[in-house]
């Protein structure tokens, strides 16, 4: 069988600000907070400069992404697209994220892996 008619959408967005494509992230993330990710993030990982401020959201903002499906950090923008700005205090930007990221040396991956299992203990 074939579709005899031609699609009259070529184009469609999703970024309406009165809709959230990933309303599973809220409780999520609320549990998330309540095991102390943006803490363990504040006191264990150490990014050097102005790129390692607030280490534990940007690191909680990568965790959300990721549960959200984003596999680069230019989909990390879905954190900010329609109402997801209502449900998340100070959502980054993707080029912040991505300026956090490339500062990280193998010192700080190791940081990251003892945030992950202190987490898991949390």
């Amino acid at each position: 069988m074939q579709l005899s008619h031609t699609l009259p959408v070529s184009f469609a967005t999703f970024d309406e600000p009165n809709l959230v494509s990933g309303a599973g992230l809220v409780p999520l993330m609320k549990l998330a907070d309540r095991a102390g990710l943006h803490r363990l993030g504040d006191e264990h990982l150490s990014v050097p400069t102005d790129k390692g401020s607030n280490g534990g959201v940007k690191l909680a903002s990568l965790v959300a992404g990721m549960a959200a499906g984003a596999d680069s950090i230019d989909d990390m923008a879905l954190l900010r697209h329609g109402a997801m700005g209502t449900l998340f205090d100070r959502p980054y930007a993707p080029s912040t994220l991505g300026s956090f990221l490339r500062q990280f040396t193998f010192g700080h991956v190791r940081q990251t892996d003892a945030i992950a299992s202190r987490f898991v203990r949390a």
